[in-house]
């Protein structure tokens, strides 16, 4: 590793610590919690599906089955998502957005992507440094 590596990997590390940051005050400012923001992300973002079992977000997220129920709960109170009967499990139950979650999550996505938008210069920059070395 070069100094130049590292100079490289201490500023990407900063870069994406404040793109954490914007995104922790923008799911705030929506009215949920980070960890509430990437849950609904997870659903909305399923391929194929407009749904997830509690067992997939919580391997989607890397978080214990319990800590998803309390999110899922603490979402439904929000009135920002539903729980549904699996129809092939009834064992299980299958997580979707409500119609005010998908507003809340389009229009969190929507800035995220404008942020990412604008420090893409700056993440080309430092990755095309990592490529080089």
């Amino acid at each position: 590793m070069t100094k130049a590596n590292y100079e490289a990997l201490a500023e990407f590390r900063w870069e994406l610590r404040k793109f954490l940051a914007f995104s922790e005050a923008a799911a705030n400012g929506a009215g949920v919690t980070p960890q509430q923001h990437q849950l609904m992300l997870s659903v909305k973002g399923a391929p194929g599906r407009d749904s997830l079992s509690v067992g997939e977000i919580a391997d989607r997220l890397l978080l214990r089955h319990h800590t998803v129920v309390e999110l899922v709960d603490r979402l439904s109170d929000l009135g920002l998502v539903e729980r549904n009967p699996d129809p092939t499990d009834g064992r299980k139950i299958q997580v979707s957005l409500t119609k005010s979650g998908n507003a809340t999550i389009d229009k969190l996505s929507t800035i995220h992507v404008e942020e990412l938008k604008s420090i893409r210069p700056t993440l080309r920059k430092l990755l095309r440094t990592f490529q080089r070395r």
